[in-house]
């Protein structure tokens, strides 16, 4: 297993907070860069194209600012997550500004091209696919990824269904390079959970839908604080690909969440809100299952402090179980 040379040294736990679509800005990335995990953003959130170079200048000139007044304290490096589908007609530009900003980590979705990894590789960044299964993560290395984003079962967003457990151990018979796991992981036992099952470090997002800084409805963040796990629902009707929503938002929506119908899949179309006339993730909002750990509505670097006790706690029950 390897830790990508980016992350050595500036993580206060191995976490990366995963790029929440319409919810991440550069507030909550700074404030998880600042804490010590690593702070993810989708590119498409910064419309129009424009405002994605303010977000980058803002992000790289703040967080190299923080640096040299915190040497003992480094910033954990960015990501920017580019949607590589076809319905993406954004990605040419978004990728020349990652190139330009030297983004340190970009996570790829719905599709491995090699020409973006290239691009990536080009400046020495380093370039993370997110998979469902062992068959995507094997065409994602094939095209020159440098790592791997395991989401599994309870994810939220566009989730994959196989086990954690399962999807980790199948990748780790013939992949020793960078993993990272996504799956219901919102408390610091389920970051060190990650990494005893072979992972080299966890990945959470969920859980900072409820933060202060988070760009999401305030009807929203108290939804996830009211819900847990048996609040979640899995249907491809809003976007085509199959992906976790919370039951509440899809009832008020005036649909039975028990009773959705399957949407086409060939009809991806991803912000828009698919075949459904709600739109995802504005009106049916997504989530992971792992939401039973979000009691309030605080500042992101408490939610990333309590992880981190719980971590550390973790970590101590293991070495008293061991003695």
């Amino acid at each position: 297993m390897t830790l990508p040379a980016q992350l050595k040294g500036k993580l206060s736990i191995p976490l990366i907070a995963s790029p929440l679509f319409i919810i991440s800005n550069p507030d909550l990335v700074l404030a998880q860069c600042k804490a010590g995990v690593v702070g993810s953003f989708p590119s498409l959130n910064a419309r129009p194209l424009s405002r994605l170079e303010e977000w980058l200048e803002r992000i790289t000139g703040e967080l190299a600012a923080w640096d040299a007044e915190h040497p003992d304290q480094p910033s954990a490096p960015f990501a920017v997550n580019l949607i590589v589908h076809k319905s993406n007609d954004r990605l040419e530009e978004d990728l020349a500004l990652c190139v330009k900003y030297r983004a340190p980590i970009v996570i790829t979705s719905l599709g491995a091209r090699e020409d973006v990894n290239e691009a990536i590789h080009s400046y020495g960044g380093i370039v993370l696919h997110d998979v469902i299964n062992n068959r995507f993560a094997k065409k994602a290395i094939e095209k020159g990824a440098d790592g791997l984003v395991a989401v599994a079962a309870g994810a939220g967003g566009h989730a994959g269904a196989t086990s954690p457990f399962a999807l980790v151990q199948e990748i780790r018979e013939w992949f020793d390079g960078p993993l990272v796991l996504s799956g219901s992981i919102a408390t610091g036992y389920a970051v060190l959970g990650a990494l005893a099952m072979g992972a080299d470090l966890a990945y959470a997002g969920s859980v900072f839908i409820a933060t202060e800084e988070a760009d999401a409805d305030e009807g929203y963040k108290q939804m996830l604080v009211d819900s847990a796990s048996n609040d979640i629902v899995y249907t491809n009707l809003f976007t085509g690909v199959h992906g976790n929503y919370l039951k509440p938002s899809i009832s008020r929506a005036g649909l039975d969440p028990n009773a959705l119908p399957e949407s086409d899949p060939s009809a991806m179309n991803f912000g828009s809100g698919g075949n459904s006339e709600q739109k995802a993730w504005k009106d049916i909002w997504g989530c992971g299952q792992g939401i039973g750990a979000v009691k309030a509505v605080v500042p992101a670097t408490e939610v990333i402090e309590r992880m981190a006790r719980e971590y550390t706690a973790a970590r101590k029950r293991l070495a008293d179980a061991a003695a």
